[in-house]
Parts: structure tokens; sequence; C-alpha cells
């Protein structure tokens, strides 16, 4: 069964550091792609978290972040403190190069600011936070997103399908019009040659030959035959009893389709038809653009 690309989860795992937290969203993407947020103290586990998520999540564009709450409610965010014995080195430092080298300008706030060491944890501060407990709660939250996109790719699938069989009775309806287009033809050409020979005979078994030519440039069984064959395959991707994903095998069987129903359109030759090429060209373009959401 296909599974959608759009999905939430979430998880939580209690450490000695606090509660360990795991959002995840994700939304459809060509490919894999990943945007983490954490804090700085797991910062180390970033390269193995993707890996985690892409064991899961094999397509789509994911937005996880992992946050700790401590024990007397506060956020993972890190308290802060000046070191001021280090800044006035530093500002001392920088008068004394402003006067040796005759310099102009000002040692502000903003000279100040561009030395990242001035600002530091207090101390004591220190989260440890052991990589299987990281592991765990991502990994929960990843299956809950994929379980998520599992229940949104069951009414994908519906959608599609109804789409499906939508194409099809349009396609029954242009073999039904298509013989039609000949008995006009031959009614039109013989009313023309009659017109123009002021009432000679008319040659039947050249207007049969007329009639065969025409009926091959508007021959159109071939394509419905392919589009039959597209839209086959379409079901059997959908239905496919498998974990790899199948978007962009659904995206490449609707550019297909969407081939063979603009020829039948160039040679529809008929109001009749090409009313019905219209409707099917618009249940294409939705196919496509849920196939897009397709993992």
């Amino acid at each position: 069964m296909i599974r959608s690309m759009t999905g939430f989860g979430e998880a939580e795992r209690e450490t000695a550091a606090g509660r360990l937290r795991a959002e995840i969203r994700t939304v459809n993407h060509r490919f894999f792609s990943s945007n983490l947020r954490m804090p700085s103290a797991l910062e180390r586990y970033e390269p193995q978290m993707r890996e985690w998520l892409r064991q899961e999540i094999q397509r789509g564009h994911i937005n996880a972040s992992l946050r700790i709450e401590t024990a007397d409610g506060s956020s993972d965010e890190p308290r802060l403190r000046l070191n001021e014995a280090r800044a006035r080195q530093y500002h001392r430092i920088l008068t004394e190069l402003k006067t040796t080298l005759g310099l102009t300008g000002e040692i502000d706030v903003a000279t100040l600011a561009r030395y990242n060491d001035l600002i530091e944890r207090e101390d004591g501060e220190k989260i440890e936070i052991d990589e299987d407990a990281v592991r765990a709660v991502t990994v929960e939250a990843a299956r809950a997103v994929v379980k998520m996109r599992e229940v949104e790719g069951r009414r994908l699938h519906d959608d599609l399908e109804g789409r499906l069989d939508a194409i099809e009775q349009a396609m029954n309806r242009v073999r039904e019009l298509a013989p039609a287009r000949l008995v006009n033809e031959r009614d039109r050409l013989r009313a023309s040659i009659r017109e123009l020979s002021e009432g000679v005979g008319i040659d039947e078994d050249r207007l049969a030959r007329e009639v065969a030519m025409t009926a091959d440039r508007w021959d159109i069984s071939e394509e419905l035959v392919r589009l039959k064959a597209h839209i086959d395959l379409f079901r059997e991707l959908l239905d496919a009893d498998s974990a790899e994903p199948v978007g962009k095998r659904l995206s490449f069987v609707v550019q297909e389709m969407l081939r063979e129903t603009n020829t039948i359109g160039s040679k529809a030759n008929d109001a009749g038809i090409e009313h019905q090429v219209v409707a099917i060209k618009n249940e294409i373009e939705r196919l496509r653009e849920q196939a897009d959401n397709v993992e």
C-alpha cells in the first residue's frame, strides 16, 4: 500500500538529564531531505540521527527537533554568563593596540561581540544523554510519522483509484464515438464529390480507398491500448505489497498517460472525442498532483 509524504510524529523518554522529546514533521520532496534542530549538547548525534531517520523514512523533506525538559520545568536552552575578566583583557589589549599603531575607531560592544568565547555556560551545567536514548526517541517518533503516512496513503489510494475509474469511463466513451467519425467522413466525401461532379457517378472503390487512408490517419486504437496499459501499471504500483517508495514511478507513468492522451487529442477530429480528451487530461492533472505526495 502506498504512503503519503505528509506526516507528524512525536515521542518522549525520561533520562538522567530530564525528559527528552522528539518531534518530526514531513512534507513531500523528490528525495530524502532533512532539517534537524537540537540543543548543542546533542549536536554530536546529528549524523547518526540523519541515518536513523533515513532507515525509517526513505523519501520526503523532514523537519525534526529534539528538546530536553529538566525536572524543574525549564527548557533545554543553556543558562549563559559573561566572562567579564576575559572581556576586560580583550578591551585592554585592543586599547593598547590602538595606541601603539595609531589606529582610529571605537572599541565598543560590537567589537567585543565578535569574540564568541566571552559568553559561556554557567559552571556545572552539563547535559549528558547517551546515544541509545536519542536513538530510541528518534525512531519512535519516526515510526509514528510512518503510521500517519500510511493512513494518509490509504486516502490517497482511494482518490487515485477514483481518478483512474473516471479516465476509463472517458476512454470507453471515446471508443464508442470513434467509429462514427469514419461514417461521417465517408458521407461528407460522397456529398462533396456529388456536388463537384454535377451528377457524374461516384467511384465507390476510390471513395473506399480515401476513407481507408483517413481511417489509418485517425486510428487511435494503439493509443487507447497503451493508455489502458499505463492505467493497469499505475494500479499495480498502488496495490504493490512492498515497502519500497513508488511515488517517482507513479509520476513517470502519469507522464506517459498524458503523452498518449495528447496523441488521441491530435487525431480526434470530433468534438465529442475532444471533450472526452479534455476530461481525461483534467483527471491526469489531478493524478499528477496527488502522485507528487506519494512516497
